[in-house]
């Protein structure tokens, strides 16, 4: 495991809870890159909690610049944004324990918990972690040259740019017209989305490369991936999670990049399945 680049900083990430606080187990749920954790992960949140397999509380983080959290221009890498999660988790429950999953680079975050990255005043985020879910996501995401050239066009005009291609990547085919709303909501998000903060996010997912970290990761992980996805293609999810100890895999049919909104009853129905075997 690599050591954080302590030149960075760590954003200071909002949360939501997306089911009452009742003091239940936690999973805690983070977003892709562009879109806010309410929309991405609302109606999932709620199959989870109400499934007969596991009794759990949801709490969504979201991205510098993204839904509730804060513009944030300063570089960071996801090992800081995994310090970012473990600081929400111990204002929201203090040394509590937690499940994490995250879709895209929350995917990657998660995986960056896993393996031990992240710090609190304990002085580690391993151990905190009891499992994590990968979804629509890898250890290394895309390239440098692609993400720089994402960024520096954000910079110069705005995430509204991003609006077109994100609704061809992110969806599987026909779901804006099954559910527009939800669709909306997402792209809407994208379309605030500050872009300094957005920018970074495509800095940091540059630099990023977890791959290193795979074999060592202590804690199980469930690869959860979409079959239409551009992004993270199924093949890619199968390489991830033959690299991982203690990993499963599932492969939604029916979703691309975002299967949390895309197949919130299929993906509830997994992760609340896979977190009941973790006990």
């Amino acid at each position: 495991m690599t050591a954080p680049d302590r030149t960075t900083s760590t954003p200071t990430l909002r949360g939501h809870w997306l089911t009452p606080d009742r003091g239940r187990p936690l999973l805690v749920v983070g977003p892709s890159l562009g879109t806010g954790v309410v929309a991405l992960w609302d109606d999932c949140a709620r199959v989870v909690s109400r499934s007969a397999d596991v009794e759990v509380d949801v709490l969504g983080w979201d991205l510098p610049g993204h839904g509730g959290s804060d513009p944030f221009d300063e570089p960071f890498g996801l090992e800081d944004l995994a310090e970012g999660v473990v600081a929400l988790v111990e204002r929201a429950r203090p040394g509590a324990d937690f499940v994490h999953a995250g879709v895209s680079v929350a995917g990657a975050v998660g995986l960056a918990l896993a393996a031990g990255h992240g710090s609190t005043t304990d002085g580690s985020g391993r151990g905190r972690v009891r499992g994590s879910a990968v979804i629509c996501s890898g250890a290394k995401i895309g390239t440098a040259d692609g993400w720089a050239e994402r960024a520096d066009l954000v910079r110069r005009a705005g995430t509204p740019v991003m609006v077109e291609g994100s609704a061809q990547r992110w969806f599987a085919p026909g779901f804006i017209e099954r559910e527009p709303r939800t669709a909306t909501a997402l792209l809407t998000t994208l379309q605030h989305a500050d872009k300094d903060s957005y920018a970074r996010v495509c800095d940091a997912l540059g630099r990023a490369d977890l791959r290193p970290d795979l074999a060592g990761i202590p804690v199980p992980v469930l690869v959860m991936g979409g079959r239409h996805d551009a992004v993270v293609d199924p093949e890619s999810q199968q390489e991830l999670a033959a690299r991982i100890p203690d990993a499963s895999l599932v492969i939604v049919e029916d979703a691309a990049h975002l299967a949390p909104a895309e197949s919130p009853t299929e993906v509830g129905e997994v992760l609340a399945s896979w977190m009941a075997g973790l006990r």
